[in-house]
């Protein structure tokens, strides 16, 4: 499923236009990623929490050369599923 079949799901879900639904998803999607950049997790009980996960800086290859590489520490953003996500997902 890509964007805009969520936000016609969404639509079809909710009794909205298209294009209210996908204003809504925007704005969900644009505060998520605003306090992730804060360093704040976003935590929806039942469906999962996005954070933020720090990685170490570790030794690398490049694939096509093999040359060895540093890879720099850094922070990227983790999503973990909440019990009602993982139930309806195991059926």
């Amino acid at each position: 499923m890509n964007k805009t079949e969520l936000t016609a799901a969404v639509a079809q879900k909710a009794g909205l236009s298209k294009s209210d639904a996908a204003k809504v998803l925007g704005a969900f999607f644009e505060t998520v990623s605003e306090e992730l950049s804060k360093g704040q997790a976003v935590q929806i009980i039942g469906f999962g929490n996005f954070e933020v996960a720090d990685y170490k800086a570790r030794t690398g290859r490049n694939p096509q050369t093999g040359a060895v590489l540093e890879i720099p520490a850094g922070k990227r953003p983790k999503f973990t599923a909440g019990s009602a996500l993982k139930k309806a997902v195991a059926g």
